[in-house]
């Protein structure tokens, strides 16, 4: 069973797609992979990068889903309820 948030979130045409900006602007590119925020289209790095950039999206705005963007992967990860579809 998918939550909510999953059922409800609405593809978003991410804002960069080779990129973290938030790393760019810090003067890093040490991001390990990309993940885009499906209420906005904001892209940060992911948990295993230093940075962490798609985790502090949420926690700064509490955008709950946000999608992977590597080629050949498809899959969404909901934050609130820690839940992947």
């Amino acid at each position: 069973m998918t939550c909510q948030h999953l059922a409800e979130a609405a593809p978003t045409e991410p804002k960069a797609t080779d990129v973290c900006p938030e790393c760019v602007a810090i003067g890093t590119d040490d991001w390990v992979h990309l993940r885009a925020c499906l209420s906005c289209g904001h892209v940060g790095c992911c948990d295993s990068s230093p940075n962490r950039h798609a985790s502090g999206h949420f926690e700064q705005t509490g955008h709950p889903v946000m999608r992977s963007i590597q080629p050949g992967e498809a899959w969404r990860w909901c934050f609130v309820d820690e839940e992947i579809g």
